[in-house]
């Protein structure tokens, strides 16, 4: 019984139950079967948070880093998207974005992020 490859149509050889002629269409197939299905909810939360990370990330320079909230926002980052959270012995609520925190700030009335890495000591 002849089979042929769901991607190219060319003939396909090897185990019974293979579908695909090479990885290249596997791939190629997959790619476009999910192009089609357009962003799902998991994807746009994900999207989401890998920008907010490449946001921080790209402000982040130093230990501490404090920037103006408006600055973050214009890059794409959107606060309500984070990973985890870790709380102070100060009641302060950092969240993050995987490796990167953000603690909202209010100085001089103006909203600001003060920007953190991830500690070892934060896991306990």
């Amino acid at each position: 019984m002849e089979r042929w490859c769901l991607s190219c149509s060319e003939k396909v050889e090897g185990r019974v139950d293979k579908l695909f002629c090479s990885s290249y269409c596997k791939s190629s197939y997959h790619y476009v079967k999910n192009k089609q299905m357009g962003m799902t909810r998991f994807n746009i939360i994900n999207e989401q948070l890998k920008r907010n990370r490449s946001v921080l990330k790209h402000f982040h320079k130093t230990g501490k880093t404090t920037i103006l909230k408006s600055e973050l926002i214009d890059k794409g980052f959107n606060p309500k998207y984070f990973t985890n959270y870790w709380k102070t012995s100060k009641n302060e609520v950092y969240l993050f974005c995987y490796e990167y925190g953000f603690l909202a700030l209010k100085d001089n009335n103006k909203e600001k992020y003060l920007i953190i890495d991830w500690q070892g000591y934060m896991d306990k």
